[in-house]
């Protein structure tokens, strides 16, 4: 599989919600080094599978809407706006934050992500 495709996968709606399956994604030596209007986070794979958990309990809907995707070798970079639906108000898409992310894809896994991001 191409890395373009492991990382589309990752983004695909609702997968961000699903544990097992971001799980599957995800290298068991993944580190995301993420640059947030709060500060910096350095997150390793349980981090992610916890946040995973957070949104899933926070969220009902989890959509991806990706503007920009570059893939050199293993590496696949992104801009992307993030949308949810909450349990509260199911009818009514929020913008979560806006995003860019660079990912490093090994033995066909998300291995080491590098992100930036702006929430709303």
């Amino acid at each position: 599989m191409k890395p373009k495709d492991i990382v589309l996968d990752f983004y695909k709606s609702d997968v961000l919600l699903d544990r097992k399956t971001v799980s599957e994604l995800l290298h068991p030596e993944v580190t995301i080094d993420w640059n947030t209007n709060k500060g910096f986070i350095q997150m390793n794979y349980d981090d992610v599978l916890s946040l995973t958990d957070e949104l899933s309990r926070a969220y009902v809907r989890s959509k991806i809407r990706i503007s920009h995707i570059i893939q050199e070798k293993n590496l696949v970079s992104l801009r992307f706006s993030h949308f949810v639906k909450t349990i509260e108000n199911p009818r009514e898409e929020m913008l979560m934050g806006n995003f860019f992310v660079i990912w490093e894809v090994k033995d066909d896994k998300l291995f080491k992500g590098y992100q930036m991001s702006h929430f709303s």
